[in-house]
């Protein structure tokens, strides 16, 4: 079954994946928060499904952008922190390998295999700090350059072939449960949402 996209499509989920990288990558900061409020994130969040879960989280999201002020930036701090780094065990770790391999190790098979899949497919990233090649942020970055390469050539049948492996073979094994993970253990709303 081939889903036929438009290019104006490609772009949206694009700016989806560049959200969710920036989000899931690196701690908040009061201008990243604040450009989500100013652009009504929650409230501009495209309309992908129908569903209740979906409904709750872009209320959540709507909502938490509507009240940001810079109070509430430490909290949302210690909840991105104790979600993906700890103190202790993080609670929603964000590496595919911990999920996929038997011994839930950082590193192993599943992060290799990624590895060579970016490798093949000539996609790299600029890291400010070494970091698992099978963290989901990076994952939404390769997506993000994808669509954008996908959406600036309709044509290109291989771009949308490495799109799906990435997502059916690196991607969708996975980051379900990472993301129940998030919204169960979350503190905040944005998280939650």
């Amino acid at each position: 079954m081939t889903i036929n996209y438009k290019a104006e499509q490609y772009l949206e989920f694009q700016a989806i994946a560049r959200v969710l990288h920036n989000v899931l990558m690196r701690y908040p900061n009061f201008e990243s928060i604040q450009s989500f409020k100013d652009s009504n994130l929650g409230g501009n969040w495209p309309q992908l499904a129908n569903s209740k879960y979906y409904k709750e989280g872009k209320c959540l999201l709507s909502l938490y952008c509507r009240t940001w002020s810079s109070v509430k930036l430490n909290d949302l701090k210690l909840d991105y922190g104790q979600l993906f780094y700890g103190p202790g065990k993080p609670v929603a770790m964000p590496w595919g390998s911990i999920y996929l391999g038997e011994q839930q190790l950082l590193n192993d098979d599943s992060t290799l295999s990624l590895k060579r899949f970016y490798k093949k497919n000539e996609i790299s990233f600029d890291l400010e700090y070494n970091q698992p090649s099978d963290h989901i942020a990076l994952i939404y970055a390769a997506l993000d350059r994808l669509l954008e390469q996908a959406a600036e050539n309709m044509e290109n049948e291989n771009v949308l072939d490495i799109i799906k492996v990435l997502m059916l073979q690196h991607m969708l094994p996975w980051t379900s449960r990472c993301l129940e993970l998030i919204i169960k253990h979350a503190n905040t709303d944005f998280y939650k949402g």
